[in-house]
């Protein structure tokens, strides 16, 4: 058997599963394997395969989603990563990110309050996740600046591409509604139903269970999201708002 654990989670209500699954069929369909998906540490999510092409089914699946370090001694300063928020707002010194480091034991990693300021400017780390709309899972591309074995200490750094991306997103002049907790397909059915589909101008799947939806001009999040959340229960939405 193999065993893959990809760069996706699965939470919320767990749709993400189901999507997964079908992607992995158009992936994998005429390859002779068997797969079982489950969430591991953190809602992280392995891929095990079995069968006559389990080997190639399993690079395969690295290839289209990325796998996780596994272990610290894995992790090399300087090289680019994909990872999740967590625990967003419950330290003032910082913004811890999971890359998926399970060995020696569970490690987040942490974007420091001096990164932060040096890219984003004075503004205390609770204020500046509120302003940026970020929320738990979403995922970012970050560079490890720092490992400290000893310590078991990671920092990083956004990526370019990432500052870049944050950088449009609080500054095309669109209000942003960033959610997790559910696939983007529900989302849209929560858009339609209320009637809100008129209102945005994109929806951008960053992650299995993470939409990003871009509002047309004039349209404002907070009326959105009072809309659309009781429809995408267990989900958690985090928006940019422009200043009045």
């Amino acid at each position: 058997m193999e065993e893959v654990v990809i760069l996706e989670k699965v939470y919320g209500d767990r749709s993400g599963f189901l999507k997964l699954d079908r992607k992995l069929r158009a992936l994998l369909g005429d390859l002779e394997v068997e797969w079982k998906l489950s969430a591991v540490k953190k809602n992280w999510v392995k891929v095990s395969l079995s069968g006559e092409d389990e080997e190639i089914s399993a690079n395969l699946v690295r290839e289209e989603f990325g796998e996780v370090p596994y272990s610290l001694k894995n992790v090399e300063e300087g090289k680019t990563y994909r990872g999740r928020f967590i625990d967003l707002g419950k330290v003032g010194y910082g913004a811890y990110v999971d890359i998926g480091i399970f060995r020696p034991r569970p490690k987040d990693a942490l974007l420091p309050l001096y990164y932060l300021k040096r890219a984003f400017g004075e503004i205390p780390v609770r204020e500046l996740i509120a302003k940026m709309g970020w929320v738990d899972n979403l995922p970012v591309e970050v560079v490890v600046t720092d490992v400290e074995f000893g310590a078991r200490e990671v920092e990083l750094a956004f990526s370019d591409a990432q500052l870049k991306r944050i950088n449009s997103w609080l500054n095309d002049g669109h209000d942003k509604l960033f959610i997790a907790g559910t696939v983007s397909e529900n989302v849209e059915k929560a858009l339609i139903r209320t009637g809100h589909g008129r209102d945005v101008k994109r929806i951008e799947e960053l992650g299995l269970m993470e939409t990003l939806l871009i509002l047309k001009k004039g349209t404002q999040a907070p009326g959105i999201i009072k809309e659309i959340g009781p429809h995408l229960k267990g989900t958690v939405i985090g928006a940019i708002k422009l200043e009045e």
